[in-house]
C-alpha cells in the first residue's frame, strides 16, 4: 500500500509537507500519537525507530496499553442514495446491510493490497 511503512512491526502513514519541506510519518493503531519527521526513507526509518521507542517506553512506565483497542463498531455516513442502494445489494445478496458492508470492506481491503487491513 502506498504511502505505508513498517517500522519494527507497527505500521505509519507518511505524507510529504509542503510547508517545512520534509516526510511526516505517523503510526496508527496506537493509543496517542507518535509521529516523526525526515527529508528521506533512511531518515523516516531512524526518526520513526526513536519515536516510537519513546512513545513505547513512556507507556511502560506510566502503566498504559500502547495498542489502540478496535472494537469492532464504527458509524458510517453516505449519501442517501447509496444507504438506499447498498441495502438493496444486501438484500439481494440474502445478507443484512452490516455483513453485506463488512464483505464489501474486506474484499476493498484485500484487493488494495492493505496489509494492515486484518492485522497483519
Amino acid at each position: 500500500m502506498n504511502n505505508v511503512m513498517k517500522i519494527n512491526g507497527h505500521q505509519a502513514v507518511i505524507a510529504f509537507d509542503p510547508e517545512i519541506e520534509l516526510f511526516r510519518g505517523e503510526f496508527i493503531g496506537l493509543n496517542g500519537g507518535a509521529d516523526f519527521y525526515a527529508s528521506d526513507v533512511a531518515g523516516l526509518q531512524r526518526e520513526g525507530a526513536i519515536s516510537l521507542a519513546v512513545f513505547l517506553k513512556t507507556c511502560a512506565e506510566k502503566g498504559i496499553e500502547p495498542l489502540k483497542n478496535f472494537s469492532g463498531k464504527f458509524v458510517l455516513r453516505v449519501d442517501p442514495a447509496i444507504h438506499e442502494a447498498a441495502a438493496l445489494a444486501a438484500a439481494a445478496n440474502g445478507k443484512s446491510l452490516n455483513q453485506w458492508a463488512a464483505d464489501m470492506l474486506e474484499m476493498s481491503l484485500a484487493a488494495s493490497d492493505n496489509s494492515c487491513a486484518l492485522g497483519a
